[in-house]
């Protein structure tokens, strides 16, 4: 065979192969709804077309830019942008995707930093998840739930003993700037290491310098290796700060359906609130209290209600939420921190007075609460903490009559001095979260009075060698006294006459 018809042969097989493909070849289409861009502002765009989009569906738009259907008004679309808009133009195309924001969980998310959207944000490479959950989601219902009873130890005293937190609670941190709102927060993640707790910390609106200190802080306590951080800055588009909440409590939510204990911060919803009015002005929606809309409340009720505790017919899970409020000169019935009061089960208010009189934490334990109470707290702190609110109030209040130099019987007196002593052992420095028994330890000597005759100047060092007699306890002591409320006879003679030789080196020393 010649060259020629060998080439002629070929080309007829290979013409005679696409003929066979294009007869068999069935096409298929699918619609796809487009729209346009009509007008772009801050963070928001205004689109025409796209009759047949749902409330908060994700669109498309070009160069990779998504948004949420905020507005659904007759003539146009009013989206809410994920994404920086500086190459958005007028007549620019949008299409429907189909579906909700949704964000990428799993355990390929434990020591990242990612944003709303699941993009990596610590230059460590792409996120390895398998499954994606919308942000939006229903709360669990009523008939899901089981009771609050199983203590989330923050490893802070003053918390621990008098305003305790339990697993599937929702307790506010409030307090002016710069009062420690964070460090209580960030106290409570490091004492989850060994606890088998997960926590996820999202970060709204936060400055880049404050949230590298965040990272810094939880990589240097190893707290990384069961944390996820959730970061927005406050340069980030409103649309991120809006739906960063969201997407931080769906991956904690497929935690909590695993059967985990979740612990979730919210630092905080100051700045999601303002991000929220700040969408909804531009969307022209109406201005109502201090220009919020009024729907301000809804979106933080049902944020917050999904933050729960399950019970054993759904997993047994648990999610615990530390929501973080911003107050202004003190004023904690201004609009966002009354909402938030009446969604959560307790708060923890800091007063910018004892931060300034460096009583750290600046927990104010009258304005404090935990509705959960001690339902989910410990019996040995309930022993023990039973007096300790009432005879530290007592203290407050005889204090400011004794500034003004007034003249105090024996019994007032001592009533002062021992409640001085509370205040100096409630003090913690931060990042030094304590162990259950060395908490149990100091308060026991405190409400045996073994401390009131130790200068106030050596109560950090009397409590640090308390310290020592916890760690060298010995187990059966441990068992009972975290089994049941009181300790024995024997075993509390024990302590007490050990602690007693621990601090007599102490007393009466100027």
């Amino acid at each position: 065979m010649s060259n020629n018809e060998f080439i002629r042969t070929k080309v007829t097989d290979i013409f005679d192969v696409i003929n066979k493909d294009a007869n068999e070849y069935i096409p298929s289409f699918e619609a796809e709804e487009t729209g346009t861009v009509i007008s772009v502002s801050s963070g928001i765009a205004r689109v025409s077309g796209l009759p047949h989009a749902g409330y908060e569906e994700l669109l498309r738009f070009p160069n990779n830019l998504y948004g949420i259907a905020f507005n659904l008004d007759a003539t146009e679309i009013g989206v809410v942008l994920l994404g920086e808009d500086k190459n958005l133009r007028t007549g620019d195309p949008v299409s429907r995707t189909g579906r909700v924001t949704d964000v990428p969980v799993g355990n390929g998310l434990l020591g990242r930093v990612i944003n709303p959207l699941g993009e990596p944000q610590d230059g460590k490479g792409s996120v390895a998840v398998t499954k994606r959950l919308p942000i939006e989601r229903p709360a669990p219902a009523i008939m899901q739930r089981a009771p609050v009873a199983t203590p989330l130890q923050t490893g802070l005293k003053v918390v621990d003993a008098l305003i305790p937190v339990g697993r599937g609670q929702r307790e506010l941190i409030l307090g002016d700037r710069q009062t420690g709102k964070t460090t209580i927060a960030l106290d409570t993640i490091l004492n989850q290491h060994d606890k088998n707790v997960l926590c996820v910390y999202c970060a709204i609106g936060q400055q880049a310098a404050s949230l590298a200190k965040v990272v810094a802080a939880l990589n240097e306590h190893n707290a990384m290796e069961y944390t996820v951080i959730v970061a927005t800055e406050g340069n980030n588009p409103p649309g991120l700060l809006y739906i960063a909440p969201y997407a931080a409590t769906s991956i904690a939510e497929y935690f909590m359906e695993q059967g985990r204990d979740v612990l979730i911060i919210y630092d905080d919803l100051t700045n999601h609130a303002r991000a929220y009015r700040e969408l909804s002005l531009l969307l022209r929606r109406p201005p109502g209290r201090e220009a919020f809309p009024g729907d301000i409340f809804y979106i933080h009720s049902r944020l917050l209600e999904r933050s729960t505790q399950l019970n054993d017919e759904n997993g047994g899970g648990s999610l615990t939420a530390l929501p973080i409020i911003e107050t202004e000169a003190q004023n904690i019935s201004a609009y966002i921190p009354t909402n938030l009061i009446s969604i959560t089960d307790g708060q923890l208010y800091l007063s910018p007075k004892l931060f300034d009189m460096s009583v750290l934490p600046a927990v104010d334990i009258g304005r404090s609460v935990s509705r959960v109470g001690g339902k989910a707290q410990l019996k040995a702190y309930r022993k023990l903490a039973g007096n300790l609110k009432l005879e530290y109030a007592q203290f407050e209040e005889l204090e400011t009559f004794a500034r003004f130099g007034m003249h105090m019987d024996v019994n007032t007196q001592k009533i002062i001095e021992h409640g001085k002593r509370i205040r100096e052992c409630l003090k913690q420095p931060e990042m030094q979260p304590l162990p259950v028994m060395e908490q149990l330890i100091i308060l026991l000597a405190l409400s045996k009075e073994l401390l009131d005759d130790v200068p106030e100047a050596k109560i950090p060092a009397a409590e640090k060698a308390l310290q020592q007699l916890a760690d060298n306890m010995p187990d059966s002591i441990v068992d009972e006294w975290i089994g049941q409320s009181a300790l024995s006879p024997e075993h509390e003679n024990y302590l007490l006459n050990s602690m007693t030789k621990i601090l007599e080196p102490f007393y009466n020393i100027q």
